[in-house]
């Protein structure tokens, strides 16, 4: 097991402000002083910065004066579900009286804008598009609404390439000459800005008092953008941060949509002490099913519903729709694993720097999750394809740090033109479409790239860890205390530590999780602890002593509450004869 220490040094500032160990993560985390972790809203960077922000506000408002029918079109995808949701909500609450939105079937019109998309939105004669999570690389899609005599706003977070669409308007901190500097706001932190400037503007135009309506509090709206930022995996930069521990107070305060009340519900997650990442592992996952297996617009109208009964409903039929997707991923993970497997054993064949699979029977709308998985086992770049339509798979990359896996696909696009009909994404991730017979040429090309432009150290499994903790530390009010110093997430991960301990007992629950109680080395104190997903190959282990990588947790049992530990990695400790 190879751990990395994080470095940072504390500081006076840090430590009269902070419990020692909270000090100590921060300063691994970059923070060097206090105001770096102050959540209040005020601290939130106003919307001016971002380019275009002004053009699509007056867009919004004639919409508004001349009540235009509105349609926003979104991604299925949580941030996508979120973002559209937020906007038809909030237009709604400033006036709006004809909005409505569209969500694209993967199965049928595939992602964001398209032409296809355009068409089929024409028959209900909208004035004005607003694309949210979607459209920076809709050129075609808004080439034609225009050729309709519809105008295009996009708001997106997404990569541009080196063309814009030619877009009425256009609000996204990553598009050229955008000087918004926290270039990691999901897509429902765009429009959320968006409708804040555009409420802003109203006020000042007296459009509420015309109208005889109340300004809506956009902080309302901040459950939605928690959800859907961390749902999105992006960097949990300072300014996501706060509108990640803004939307999780107000859950925790009962202040949330009843669809996302009622999805916490059916996790079996209680609002009043929600975590962050609740939200990317409990609701998320429901939300996305919906968008992988069905139609997005099941979770948007779960959202939207003002009608609790409704919405638990809505929520239950999420929940058994990411039942059957459980069941399709974990067919295909076993697939993937076995060829894999096979790979790793072969004398003629090694392991290369990207994995691409792709499967005939495998499910278009799952694909990404199994990357992920791969990804997380292997520790390298995954590509998993599915049929799309006649002759065409489409994939979804994740990928690791230090791999820009979307500047991989493009560099690939600029030196095979013609190899990739269409890509798209992130840092992380990233989605393409390919030709059938293509697909090994792609593999080498990608390879060949990744063989120049991903060092092998990139592709050892490493664990950061904050430090070992003393009994005294393993404690539970020291995990309450770590918790409350969040809200943590990627790129400002959740405190993680390393340590030897004995191991009392072993059981598997659930078929592949493995319940512990462990003993501290030095002072024999028992702790519970818990692995996910484990290798039952290996665990349970007839070792007396293990090396784990962990994080506290607080486990809650018929009102009980107790210090558990969440095993992230565990490597069995052999005796010398």
């Amino acid at each position: 097991m190879s751990v990395r220490l994080r470095l940072g040094s504390s500081n006076a500032a840090l430590e009269a402000s902070f419990d020692p160990l909270v000090a100590r993560v921060l300063a691994h985390r970059g923070i060097s002083h206090p105001a770096q972790v102050n959540y209040q809203l005020k601290q939130l960077l106003p919307y001016h910065q971002l380019k275009g922000i002004d053009t699509a506000v007056a867009l919004l408002v004639d919409a508004l004066e001349t009540q235009q029918h509105i349609v926003i079109v979104g991604d299925f995808d949580c941030d996508g579900a979120t973002s559209t949701s937020l906007a038809i909500l909030a237009l709604g609450a400033m006036g709006a009286k004809n909005v409505s939105y569209l969500v694209p079937n993967r199965f049928d019109f595939g992602y964001g804008l398209s032409t296809a998309l355009v068409d089929y939105a024409k028959a209900s004669e909208p004035d004005l598009i607003v694309t949210v999570d979607n459209g920076i690389a809709s050129h075609a899609g808004v080439q034609r609404a225009h050729e309709l005599g519809i105008k295009v706003l996009v708001t997106d977070h997404h990569l541009a390439a080196e063309t814009l669409p030619q877009a009425d308007a256009i609000v996204n901190p990553n598009q050229p000459g955008c000087e918004f500097p926290f270039k990691s706001t999901a897509g429902v932190g765009v429009i959320f800005y968006v409708m804040s400037a555009l409420r802003r503007q109203l006020q000042v135009q007296g459009w509420f008092d015309q109208q005889q309506i109340s300004a809506p509090n956009m902080a309302q709206y901040l459950d939605l953008v928690a959800l859907g930022t961390v749902a999105d995996l992006v960097p949990m930069e300072h300014n996501n941060r706060i509108l990640v521990a803004q939307g999780v107070a107000r859950i925790r305060a009962g202040k949330a949509r009843p669809g996302l009340l009622a999805l916490l519900s059916i996790a079996k997650r209680q609002h009043h002490n929600l975590q962050a990442s609740d939200l990317g592992f409990s609701v998320g996952p429901r939300l996305n099913a919906a968008g992988r297996l069905d139609d997005m617009s099941l979770g948007i109208e779960c959202l939207l519903s003002d009608n609790e009964q409704i919405a638990t409903q809505l929520a239950q039929e999420l929940d058994e729709l990411n039942a059957q997707r459980r069941h399709i991923e974990a067919d295909m993970q076993q697939q993937a694993s076995n060829i894999l497997a096979l790979l790793e054993t072969s004398q003629d064949n090694q392991m290369p720097k990207c994995v691409c699979l792709y499967h005939p029977d495998w499910h278009q709308g799952v694909v990404g999750i199994v990357a992920s998985r791969i990804k997380e086992k292997w520790h390298r770049p995954a590509l998993v394809f599915a049929k799309g339509d006649a002759d065409i798979l489409k994939g979804s990359c994740r990928s690791i740090a230090g791999f820009h896996v979307r500047d991989a696909l493009a560099a690939v696009d600029a030196q095979h033109p013609g190899l990739i009909i269409k890509f798209g994404g992130h840092a992380m991730a990233a989605g393409l479409s390919i030709q059938a017979e293509h697909l090994d040429t792609f593999k080498d090309a990608l390879n060949t790239y990744a063989q120049e432009h991903l060092d092998d150290s990139l592709l050892a499994q490493e664990w950061r860890s904050d430090g070992e903790l003393s009994a005294q530390q393993l404690q539970l009010n020291q995990a309450f205390v770590l918790q409350q110093a969040g809200p943590w997430g990627q790129g400002f991960e959740e405190p993680t530590f390393h340590g030897r301990f004995m191991l009392v007992q072993q059981r598997v629950v659930g078929e592949k999780h493995l319940k512990l109680v462990l003993a501290h080395p030095q002072t024999g104190e028992l702790v519970d602890a818990i692995q996910f997903n484990i290798d039952t190959a290996l665990w349970p282990h007839t070792c007396e002593q293990a090396d784990l990588v962990y994080r506290l947790d607080i486990n809650e049992f018929r009102g009980r509450q107790s210090l558990q530990l969440m095993v992230q990695h565990m490597t069995p400790v052999l005796a010398v004869d």
